[in-house]
């Protein structure tokens, strides 16, 4: 089979039209083309006025190896990449049974893993199971009520459940892991668009059921999960060379569960087990992350910036965008997370503490477009001196977005106009923000350092020339957005365990290491192997 790449078509153009432009690059007869399959659809829409598909086929032909020999120099056309997965090992049958602590995209495809290579993992999560953690959610955006230990951050699914399920990523994946993550996500009910589409999303419903659907699976293959169990301190061995080996876990009921393996995939909120690992002389260390707002427009405006006159062609759906801009003072405002058709929610994990992100359904049919405008930062120049003030960051300014919403889990907003000019918001225009539970209009300037108001004042009218009505007077900007990443990375090395204490292997977005579904996903798929064969001293 032949993989045949940047193939060209007009939108909307005929189905049978791959197929000709396929005979027709390769330069053969319509009865040497056996089969034809698309392995990734994309467009450019750089022209509006000439919007393109782009896509990649994989090609049976009747004589594979002469195409192939008459178009060696053509990098558009190789062979099919093997794109199978395939397991390291499989467990004996005396095998001890790993631990994984997270059941957020990680954890699951961790546990997932270990389960198929027949480990039998326990699987722990403090929060509950994805539909009581589901109503708890919308408890603090219907009522201002929230759950610590169930809510956006924590509980089955972890933080991409309510996202918008974006599933790409831009890691380096020489083995085609993310093969093996949209394959278990479609056979546990995505659709299977995902596997062809250049951006796929799932959105927050069909996640739900995925992840119950994985869950079921794991536990059919003889893992096992624990919930509202929160690991409160490690049970850690020190031998007589003073190396630190991990023994056990002691839980938040008092118990203490023996660990000979452990995954700690725990996401990038949870903060008191940060702090509780620094405590344990764990390796830790401080690493940039991002903060800002969430920034909103009708989904028309960015529809028809993006797509002109093409706007909302079934082909093309709901438009997204991503923007970069360098600042003089060497700081970088990007947009993040960018969430088409859906809208603003609260994702606090603690009391008193305002955060926001984005979230849609797998249909991108509400009125606004969102994502995070935020600003890097970095530990050396912003918060120097401790593995965790990273941490005291956020909350600071978390603390100072809870306050001045009305102390009540409403959000500070602003129109873009006023942040401009310096001045707080007093009603709204055009744009309606869609962050529940409510907004209070405000000046944002009062929520974030100096700096990040300087930073995205200067970037709004650059992006306004890329985008049209981006820097419109009446989009709304609402704050803040603390949780682009983890402000910490539990360090590991080659093996995947923690530089200084054995047997626990630092896992997925909270230990540093990931950032999104699908690179979380993958970083389990690896860590999973890794544990595999400690387990079973590299036997395969």
């Amino acid at each position: 089979m032949l993989r045949l790449t940047d193939l060209k078509l007009p939108l909307g153009h005929a189905p049978d039209a791959l197929r000709d432009a396929v005979i027709a690059r390769l330069g053969i007869s319509a009865a040497d083309l056996i089969d034809l399959t698309i392995a990734r659809r994309a467009n450019d829409a750089r022209r509006k006025s000439a919007i393109l598909m782009v896509y990649s086929v994989d090609v049976t032909l009747r004589d594979e190896a002469s195409v192939l020999a008459r178009l060696a120099g053509d990098p558009h056309v190789r062979p099919t990449p093997d794109t199978r997965y395939r397991f390291v090992t499989q467990a004996p049958a005396d095998a001890p049974r790993p631990i994984v602590v997270g059941a957020g995209p990680c954890g699951l495809f961790a546990g997932l893993i270990l389960a198929q290579m027949g480990f039998r993992p326990i699987i722990l999560d403090r929060g509950k199971i994805v539909r009581e953690r589901t109503k708890d959610t919308w408890g603090l955006w219907r009522r201002g009520e929230l759950n610590p230990e169930s809510n956006v951050q924590f509980g089955e699914g972890g933080a991409g459940t309510f996202s918008d399920g974006k599933l790409w990523s831009q890691i380096k994946d020489p083995r085609h892991l993310s093969r093996k993550v949209l394959t278990e996500f479609v056979a546990a009910g995505a659709p299977e668009e995902i596997l062809t589409e250049a951006h796929p999303h799932i959105g927050t419903f069909r996640l739900v059921t995925m992840v119950e659907h994985m869950r079921a699976t794991i536990e059919s293959l003889g893992g096992e999960y624990r919930w509202q169990h929160r690991v409160e301190d490690l049970v850690i061995e020190t031998g007589p060379d003073g190396a630190r080996r991990l023994t056990g876990l002691q839980l938040d009921n008092g118990a203490v569960l023996e660990a000979s393996h452990v995954v700690l995939a725990v996401g990038h909120s949870a903060r008191d087990t940060f702090a509780m690992l620094h405590e344990r002389g764990v390796h830790i260390e401080a690493k940039p992350f991002s903060i800002g707002v969430r920034i909103e427009h009708p989904q028309s405006w960015i529809d028809r910036a993006r797509f002109g006159e093409c706007a909302r062609h079934p082909d093309l759906g709901a438009a997204a965008y991503t923007l970069a801009h360098h600042c003089a003072d060497q700081r970088t405002v990007y947009s993040f997370c960018m969430c088409p058709g859906g809208r603003v929610v609260a994702a606090t994990s603690e009391p008193g503490r305002v955060v926001t992100n984005g979230m849609s359904q797998y249909s991108r049919a509400e009125f606004n477009a969102n994502s995070g405008l935020v600003v890097g930062i970095d530990p050396a120049r912003d918060y120097p001196g401790h593995p965790l003030a990273g941490l005291a960051l956020q909350r600071e300014l978390e603390e100072r977005a809870f306050t001045v919403g009305g102390s009540d889990y409403r959000a500070p907003a602003q129109r873009i106009g006023d942040f401009l000019a310096g001045r707080p918001s007093t009603a709204l225009g055009e744009v309606t923000p869609s962050y529940k539970p409510g907004v209070t209009l405000t000046d944002l300037a009062t929520c974030l350092p100096d700096f990040a108001v300087a930073a995205i004042r200067e970037a709004l009218p650059v992006f306004g020339r890329q985008i049209a009505n981006y820097d419109h007077p009446d989009a709304v900007m609402t704050g803040v957005e603390t949780r682009t990443s983890s402000p910490i990375r539990i360090t590991r090395g080659r093996d995947f365990q923690s530089l200084n204490t054995a047997r626990l292997f630092p896992a997925g977005e909270g230990a540093g290491y990931a950032g999104g579904i699908l690179s979380a996903a993958i970083d389990g798929i690896k860590v999973a192997e890794a544990v595999a064969l400690s387990i079973t001293g590299g036997s395969s």
